[in-house]
Formats: C-alpha cells, sequence, structure tokens
C-alpha cells in the first residue's frame, strides 16, 4: 500500500513539473496534480491496452512511431477524466506533454529510488 501511494505521489510530481515545463499544459495545484495522476493511471491502465490491441496493425506499419499518438490521445482522455484539475489546450501539447511526462517520470523516480535507503 506504501508503495502504491509513493508510486501516486511521484507521478503528481511529475505532473506538476510538466504542468511547469509546457505552457499548453494546466493544472490547479498540487490537489489537481493528484487528480490528473489518478486519471492517467485509470486511463495507462484500463483503456491504453485495449487502444494498443486495436491500432496494432497501424502501429506495425509506422514501426511503433504510433504508439507516440497513442500516448497523447491517452494524455487527452486523462485531461477529459480529470475535469477542470488538469487541462491540455490542444492534441499537439497532448502529444509533446506525453513524451515529456515519460521523461520526466523516469527521472523523478529515479531520483527517489536512489535517495530510498536499502
Amino acid at each position: 500500500m506504501a508503495t502504491l501511494l509513493a508510486t501516486w505521489l511521484m507521478s503528481a510530481l511529475s505532473v506538476m513539473i510538466l504542468a511547469w515545463l509546457l505552457p499548453g499544459i494546466h493544472v490547479s495545484g498540487f490537489g489537481g496534480a493528484l487528480v490528473a495522476a489518478l486519471a492517467i493511471g485509470l486511463v495507462n491502465g484500463l483503456v491504453k491496452p485495449i487502444l494498443r490491441l486495436i491500432t496494432l496493425p497501424i502501429t506495425i506499419l509506422t514501426l511503433g512511431l504510433f504508439w507516440l499518438i497513442l500516448n497523447g490521445i491517452c494524455l487527452a482522455i486523462a485531461d477529459k477524466l480529470a475535469g477542470n484539475a488538469f487541462n491540455i489546450d490542444n492534441f499537439g501539447w497532448a502529444f509533446v506533454g506525453a513524451i515529456v511526462l515519460s521523461i520526466v517520470s523516469g527521472l523523478v523516480q529515479q531520483v527517489f529510488e536512489q535517495g530510498a535507503p536499502n
């Protein structure tokens, strides 16, 4: 349970950093980032596997590059689920945001894993 809470908090921090880095993505404080992290987690866990299966032929044709667009679509869906807590101006920002969020999340996770006691 503690690991789930820590992952959720790290995801919310990543969303806050994302909103700070990109002017087309807005979050209404840390509470909004918590809502956004929950929405992103739900979309990635429930919707994304179905979309990956449906879009498998186009993903194969584009040699996997369509997954970048799929990540942007999932972030845009999370925007709609989060309501006013998390807003993305347009799909272009969702596309860029998905790429930047994956990088920021990886960095945040790495920083906290290195600082954690063994």
